[in-house]
């Protein structure tokens, strides 16, 4: 099926040293960008993420503190990336929790603006959840009746993720071929920024989602407390949530 774009739709995914989107690395990164006439551009890249890669996480998907030592920093491709993905919308697996605030982490890290709040983001992942509740290699075997092979490969995991998207679409008459539709159908929750620390009330109000002020309207705490904006920007929490946070007491 060919996809009903308006812009491009990037399918992405990220080999990292670790789980903890605040403070791990990429180590590779896979971009497959569908253009809105069809057709398809495909860009992968090792990277050095300055820091020892775990080795449980080097098990996982086979990237070795050796296979990158040679490979540029993202610092280094930044530019490079940001500009192959201006103007595209954001998809992937599991990506809203996970890949793209990684992706946000380490543009902030290198002093780079991505910008997130103009682009659509497809979970692949949230509408197999809703569809199947199913893994990657369950849903590949399911919708595509093929079995994935080079799992955590990212160029492997991406190709699979956009074919098991195109069978969703084949497969169920509820979802529409359109981004928009497709962007809210697969976002759970009314989060703020990736971590969920903050969420929109039922009035738009962004609030506290964890700790002593949970439910709270931030600017309400903000100004109650603003030691609170403090501790927060100091801990170790993801810094867009931290940009987030920064924007919404400078909007005040």
């Amino acid at each position: 099926m060919k996809l009903n774009l308006s812009s491009p739709l990037a399918f992405f995914d990220l080999e990292t040293t670790g789980v903890n989107v605040a403070s791990d690395r990429i180590v590779e990164y896979s971009v497959l960008k569908i253009n809105p006439d069809g057709s398809q551009e495909i860009k992968t890249q090792r990277i050095n993420p300055t820091v020892p890669i775990p080795a449980t996480s080097s098990e996982i998907h086979g990237i070795y503190d050796i296979d990158v030592k040679d490979a540029p920093t993202f610092n280094e491709i930044a530019a490079e990336l940001n500009e192959f993905l201006a103007n595209c919308d954001l998809a992937g697996y599991n990506s809203n929790k996970f890949d793209v605030p990684l992706l946000l982490e380490e543009f902030l890290r290198a002093g780079m603006e991505f910008d997130i709040k103009n682009r659509k983001l497809v979970d692949v992942q949230n509408i197999f959840h809703k569809m199947e509740q199913r893994t990657l290699v369950a849903a590949y075997k399911f919708y595509c009746n093929k079995e994935l092979t080079d799992a955590h490969s990212a160029e492997a995991d991406i190709k699979a993720t956009h074919e098991v998207f195109e069978a969703q679409l084949e497969r169920y008459e509820e979802l529409q071929n359109d981004v928009n539709f497709l962007s809210e159908f697969s976002t759970f929750g009314n989060f703020v920024d990736f971590a969920g620390r903050f969420v929109y009330d039922e009035n738009g109000v962004e609030t506290f989602n964890f700790g002593k002020h949970k439910g709270k309207p931030v600017e309400e705490v903000l100004m109650s407390e603003p030691s609170y904006y403090h501790w927060m920007m100091k801990g170790d929490f993801p810094r867009y949530t931290k940009k987030v946070l920064k924007e919404i007491k400078e909007r005040m």
